[in-house]
C-alpha cells in the first residue's frame, strides 16, 4: 500500500511513501522496546530537558509546521501556527509538572512506611486523526515520554508528513533514538502492534467503529487503553444569555477547522426567548467567514480534509433538510474556480432542527451547525442529553451560578459555561458514553499508561 500526502486544496500528490513491511514494522518495534529500557532509566532533568527543547523547536518552527498542516489536511496557517505554539505549551506544562505528578504519595496502613510509587509501563502506541496533527500526538507524547514510557505513533494515512516531522522535532530536541518512532503503516497491521511484547497500552483518538475496533484488540492482548471518540457537543443557549457574545463564540465553536473536530459545538439549543435573535445573530456572523486558500493569513476557513467528506457531508444535511429542517445560512458545496481540488465547503446553518433529524442524531463532521428550539431550560438539558456522545458541552447565561447547576447536568466529560470548550494541559480531557473513556491532560494524562506500585514498608 501507497501511503500519500495529497493537497485538499489542490487534489496534488505532494510525497509518497511505501507502508512498512511487517517484518519492518516489528522491527522498529523491537528497537522502541530496547530504548524505552534505557529511556526509563533516564534522570527525570534529562526527560524535561527533552521536552523543553521539543518546546522551543515547536516555537521556532510553527510557521514551518503550519504549511505543512496547511498542505497536508488544509488547515488555515494562522490556526496551524497557534497549533505548534499549544505544543509547545503542553511540552512545557508536563516538564514544569512532571516531579510533582510523579511524587511518591504516602498512605496510611498497618505498615511503618506505604506509599504509591508511579512507574512507566513500556511504549505506548498512539493511534492519531488528521484533524490536529501535531497537538493531538503531543498531547499523549509530552505526558508519555515525561514519564519515562516510550511511544510509537501510527498517524491518520493522509498526514504523513506531519507524522515525520514530530518524530524529527523530537529527535533533534535529544530524545534517544528509537524512543519515540512513526509508524508508516496502516489500519491492518495495527492489532500486530499492539500484541507485541514491549507495547504496554494503547491511546486512540478517532471514530466510534475504530475505538471499538482498537480495545477490542486491545483486550484480546491485556493492554490498557484509552479512547477519546466523536462528539456531538451540546451548546446550550438560555434566554438571559448575553446572545452577542454567545454568537460570535458560538462561530468560532463550530466553523474554526472548518467544523472538523471533535469538540466542536454542534447541535446548538436555544431557549424559545433567545431563540429568534441568536440564530439573526449567528447566521451573520457565520456568513462573514473569509473562505480560502488555507495558505492564506486570511483565510478563516479551508477546504475539508478529504474531497470525499464534503458529499457526506452534504447528504446529512440534504437528509435533515427532507425531514423539516430550514436552510438559515445555505452554504454547501462549492462549485467553479474556487473550488479547488472540490474540498470547499460553505457554512451552513440548519434551524428547526429536532431529534431524529441526521443532523441531530449524527456527529457533523464539518461546518454545519444544527440549531434546536428548547422550550425551557429544563427542557434545553434534555435535548442535550439526547444523543449517544458526551465529550463537551458549554451553557450561556448571565447567571454564572443558575450555568454551573446546569452544567452539573449535562452528560459530558467537560461543561464549560460562558466560555468554548477547548482541550487545555491544566484539566482533564476525555468523555463518557459513545466519547469514549479514560483522561488525557493534566495529571490523568501521565498516570494513564503508568503503574500505579504500592511499596509496603514492614
Amino acid at each position: 500500500m501507497t501511503i500519500a500526502s495529497i493537497s485538499p486544496t489542490t487534489g496534488e500528490t505532494l510525497a509518497t511513501f511505501e507502508e512498512w513491511t511487517p517484518e519492518a514494522t516489528r522491527a522498529a518495534l523491537d528497537h522502541a522496546g530496547a530504548a524505552w529500557r534505557h529511556w526509563r532509566a533516564a534522570a527525570l532533568d534529562q526527560r524535561t530537558t527533552v521536552l523543553r527543547g521539543a518546546a522551543e523547536i515547536l516555537r521556532r518552527d510553527a510557521a514551518r509546521l503550519a504549511r505543512i498542516m496547511a498542505d497536508e489536511m488544509g488547515k488555515p496557517v494562522s490556526l496551524g501556527e497557534g497549533e505548534a505554539v499549544k505544543c509547545a505549551a503542553v511540552c512545557d506544562y508536563y516538564a514544569d509538572n512532571a516531579a510533582a505528578f510523579l511524587a511518591p504519595v504516602p498512605l496510611p496502613s498497618d505498615a511503618a512506611r506505604s506509599y504509591i510509587a508511579y512507574e512507566p509501563l513500556g511504549v505506548i502506541l498512539a493511534v492519531m486523526p488528521w484533524n490536529f496533527p501535531l497537538w493531538q500526538v503531543f498531547r499523549i507524547a509530552a505526558p508519555a515520554l515525561a514519564a519515562g514510557n516510550g511511544m510509537v505513533l501510527k498517524h491518520a494515512s493522509n498526514v504523513p508528513q506531519c507524522a515525520l516531522v514530530i518524530e524529527a522535532v523530537l529527535r533533534e530536541a535529544g530524545l534517544p533514538e528509537h524512543a519515540f518512532r512513526t509508524l508508516l503503516i496502516g489500519a491492518r497491521q495495527v492489532e500486530s502492534v499492539i500484541a507485541h511484547p514491549a507495547v504496554a497500552g494503547v491511546s486512540l483518538t478517532g471514530s466510534g467503529p475504530a475505538g471499538a475496533q482498537v480495545a477490542a484488540a486491545a483486550g484480546r492482548h491485556l493492554k490498557r487503553s484509552l479512547l477519546e471518540l466523536g462528539g456531538s457537543d451540546p451548546f446550550v443557549v438560555l434566554a438571559d444569555a448575553d446572545l452577542e457574545a454567545a454568537a460570535s463564540v458560538a462561530v468560532t465553536a463550530r466553523f474554526a477547522n472548518s467544523g472538523q473536530t471533535c469538540i466542536a459545538a454542534k447541535r446548538f439549543i436555544v431557549e424559545d426567548a433567545a431563540h429568534d435573535a441568536f440564530v439573526r445573530l449567528f447566521a451573520t456572523k457565520a456568513a462573514a467567514l473569509v473562505m480560502g486558500n488555507p495558505h492564506d493569513p486570511a483565510t478563516q476557513l479551508g477546504p475539508l480534509a478529504r474531497p470525499a467528506f464534503v458529499a457526506e457531508l452534504d447528504a446529512l444535511v440534504a437528509a435533515s433538510v427532507a425531514a423539516g429542517a430550514t436552510l438559515t445560512l445555505a452554504g454547501g458545496p462549492v462549485s467553479g474556480p474556487e473550488a479547488g481540488a472540490g474540498a470547499f465547503y460553505r457554512p451552513v446553518i440548519l434551524a428547526g432542527v429536532t431529534p431524529g433529524m441526521p443532523v441531530f442524531d449524527e456527529e457533523t463532521f464539518g461546518p454545519v451547525a444544527a440549531v434546536t428550539r428548547a422550550r425551557d431550560a429544563e427542557h434545553a438539558v434534555e435535548l442535550a442529553n439526547a444523543t449517544p456522545y458526551g465529550l463537551g458541552g458549554s451553557v450561556w447565561t448571565r447567571d454564572a451560578a443558575r450555568g454551573e447547576a446546569v452544567a452539573r447536568r449535562i452528560d459530558a466529560g467537560a461543561v464549560f459555561v460562558n466560555g468554548q470548550v477547548k482541550s487545555d494541559p491544566r484539566l482533564p480531557f476525555g468523555g463518557v458514553k459513545a466519547s469514549g473513556y479514560g483522561r488525557e491532560l493534566w495529571s490523568c494524562g501521565m498516570h494513564e499508561f503508568m503503574n500505579v506500585k504500592t511499596v509496603w514498608v514492614g
